[in-house]
């Protein structure tokens, strides 16, 4: 008996830790979905860089109390999958929103944001932002605007320049 309930242990210990851990946790209940569309769907979520996996409810209630969110409680109850993501905040939340789109027995049922819950509306908020790649790009698109408007100026000029010169 003890040796069991040191496994059980050990699997709240590890929740506890990948809460803590995670930049972004969304979980959500899959209940109607087929084994084809959530074997899509940790594809996906894999390819991301995204665990996902189903718990006990009681061990992962434990978990949450554990890591201080045990606000999570409340929607700890059901069929739970839970998607940890330790290096892209994004992932989790874009991949789940855009699959319950398609698929309308997949629901969001909170996320954690860096170690504090999240409403239902931030977790769609996050999911329209672009991933880290796309910031990226925004970003270096903005610092060679400058540059590139200047580019254009000067070649304006020569070209105005060369046509009154000749």
């Amino acid at each position: 008996m003890s040796k069991i309930l040191e496994q059980k242990q050990q699997i709240v210990q590890e929740i506890a830790d990948k809460f803590r851990e995670s930049q972004s946790t969304v979980l959500v209940d899959y209940r109607g979905l087929d084994v084809a569309e959530v074997t899509e769907l940790r594809k996906q979520l894999r390819e991301a860089g995204v665990e996902f996996k189903v718990y006990k409810n009681t061990m992962s209630r434990r978990a949450a109390e554990a890591a201080e969110l045990a606000e999570l409680n409340e929607v700890l109850v059901g069929p739970t999958a839970i998607a940890f993501s330790k290096d892209d905040v994004i992932a989790p939340a874009k991949i789940l929103s855009n699959f319950a789109k398609e698929h309308e027995a997949l629901e969001i049922k909170a996320g954690v944001l860096e170690g504090k819950l999240v409403s239902l509306d931030q977790i769609k908020e996050l999911a329209d932002l672009p991933n880290y790649e796309g910031m990226l790009s925004m970003l270096l698109s903005v610092l060679q605007a400058p540059m590139r408007n200047f580019a254009y100026v000067t070649k304006a000029v020569a070209e105005q320049k060369e046509e009154q010169g000749a």
